[in-house]
């Protein structure tokens, strides 16, 4: 009877699996998406515990009681820290992995076939460098870590001599698994791989080094699905690795930028055309000057970024919003696909303070109603909005689609100071005459616009 069961369950979370996905993809039906894969999830879990192998719960009762000690914590991480909490998701998944890996290797070496080695080679390589690899992401993004790339000579050649070397040390142990002293120098190499592909990447980056680390996670679980012969983990891998292979694909068309380029290309050193800058004028307001501006507007679109995220002012602009709605004001949300650390960092943020999914549009969506708007107000994006990547061919945002906010009568930008962003390039944006720069941290300031806002208009 039991054996009938699972197979059923198992069914039923694939298929939760597949329609969660699908839900995720929109704004609209995210909610439902993110229920779909807690019930999915829940199911194989279930599934899983039924099976007549297990001979004692002690052990997966002590490992529940600990996942809970880490696992509650994090989800009381605050919105503005989800890209850190995925990675640290990435790394916890990664390394469950390869453990099992690991544990598989030993207990059936010398004893294992050649599939079955391939398996687990992929699985040991796979998990441990993408636990050591979203560690370091972690540490970038919590800025534990320095955020821009570490870089020295040879980088290159290092990193891929470390993963032909992994790699080798892999197939040979498919060849030969019962050269077991060979298994721990594997991992090693799998795990300093991990750290060594992470600090060459800056924190601009950080999207698409997410997307693709949770790509390499779902392929490790798909490995290990193979090995245990358990249908639902390959279903729940590959759908994880491929979703995160196609939204690493995504990110990159975004930045017009290839994964080579990502990866290897050290993307975010400070360049010595900022250094000059201050040269240029820049026009700057105070929030009492700008309010009134707003007020009068009949079309605001808002473009968040990193820099809002920081402040944790997502709540302030919603009210914001509320308050230029009630003038009569119609807003929209501009959100460029890399804006923030992580895919639909954004997006998660406005949601988290109720801003209406209608008012949220993505840069292809909106990108041609800058022309009409009164005011195009940037809060604390930088290279996503920047004109220079249109024609500046020296530029190393050269050719990446932005938000046209240029384009705008009045762009009023918040940020707390003239530095670049992690592109490390200057933004042409700033020096525009229609640009006025509203200086200060992205919370305090949008409040202080509300309340100018409110009084100018009596509003209580």
């Amino acid at each position: 009877m039991i054996n009938t069961i699972i197979p059923l369950v198992y069914v039923a979370a694939a298929a939760s699996f597949i329609l969660a996905l699908k839900w995720l993809s929109a704004v609209q039906t995210a909610r439902r998406g993110v229920i779909g894969g807690v019930l999915g999830m829940a199911l194989a879990v279930g599934g899983t515990l039924l099976k007549p192998e297990i001979v004692s719960y002690h052990w997966i009762a002590v490992a529940f009681v600990l996942g809970a000690i880490v696992g509650v914590p994090m989800a009381m991480m605050p919105m503005t820290a989800v890209p850190q909490r995925t990675a640290l998701s990435h790394a916890f998944g990664a390394l469950a992995a390869a453990l099992v890996g690991t544990a598989e290797y030993y207990l059936r070496t010398p004893k294992i076939d050649v599939l079955t080695m391939a398996g687990l080679a992929v699985e040991v390589l796979l998990g441990f460098l993408t636990f050591t690899a979203s560690l370091m992401a972690f540490g970038k993004l919590q800025e534990i870590l320095p955020t821009r790339p570490i870089t020295y000579r040879g980088q290159n050649f290092v990193n891929l001599t470390l993963l032909g070397l992994a790699a080798v040390s892999g197939v040979v142990l498919v060849a030969a698994p019962e050269r077991t002293w060979l298994f721990p120098v594997f991992g090693a190499l799998s795990l300093v791989f991990g750290v060594l592909f992470i600090i060459p990447i800056g924190g601009a980056d950080m999207p698409t080094v997410i997307s693709l680390l949770n790509s390499y996670a779902g392929l490790s679980a798909c490995a290990m699905g193979f090995v245990l012969d358990n249908h639902l983990l390959i279903i729940a891998g590959a759908l994880d690795g491929s979703s995160g292979l196609i939204l690493s694909i995504i990110m990159c068309r975004a930045m017009n930028r290839s994964f080579a380029n990502v990866l290897f290309g050290a993307f975010g050193q400070v360049h010595a055309s900022a250094a000059g800058a201050e040269d240029r004028i820049v026009r700057s307001a105070t929030p009492e000057e700008a309010a009134p501006i707003l007020a009068n507007a009949g079309l605001v679109i808002v473009v968040p970024g990193y820099g809002m995220a920081v402040a944790q002012a997502q709540h302030k602009v919603r009210e914001l919003f509320d308050t230029l709605t009630k003038l009569g004001v119609e807003v929209r949300f501009a959100i460029h696909p890399v804006a923030g650390r992580m895919p639909g960092h954004m997006n998660v943020l406005l949601a988290e303070a109720d801003i209406p999914y209608d008012r949220m549009f993505a840069m292809d969506e909106i990108n041609s109603d800058f022309a009409q708007a009164d005011v195009a107000l940037v809060i604390g994006a930088n290279d996503v909005t920047n004109p220079g990547a249109r024609h500046d061919k020296s530029s190393p945002i050269y050719g990446m689609p932005i938000l046209d906010v240029d384009r705008a009568r009045t762009v009023m930008v918040i940020k707390r100071g003239m530095s670049p962003g992690f592109a490390g390039i200057d933004n042409e944006l700033y020096y525009l005459d229609r640009t006025l720069m509203v200086f200060g941290d992205a919370k305090a300031v949008v409040g202080s616009l509300v309340k100018e806002i409110a009084a100018a208009n009596g509003m209580h």
